[in-house]
């Protein structure tokens, strides 16, 4: 099993959403694609959030998620490489 499970980032990455308002993130697939968005920007050249210990970039950005580092932005007209961390 992969750790942090699915469920353990959709709860991190919705822990700072106000009760009453909508999360962020309600489904497996927005969270990979939210990760693997991330793990794009680092392809490109973005400077890592966290050490990268000569990690996969789909793991550096999982371990961003799952750390808070990065914050998602959940608006369809936010351009990907304004995603803020």
């Amino acid at each position: 099993m992969l750790r942090p499970s699915y469920n353990d980032l959709i709860k991190v990455v919705n822990s700072g959403v106000e009760p009453g308002d909508e999360p962020l993130i309600q489904s497996r697939y927005s969270i990979v694609i939210a990760t693997a968005k991330r793990a794009r920007q680092l392809i490109a050249g973005e400077e890592s959030a966290v050490p990268a210990d000569a990690r996969k970039p789909l793991s550096i950005a999982i371990d961003e998620l799952y750390q808070s580092k990065v914050k998602i932005i959940n608006d369809d007209n936010t351009p990907e490489d304004e995603i803020e961390y």
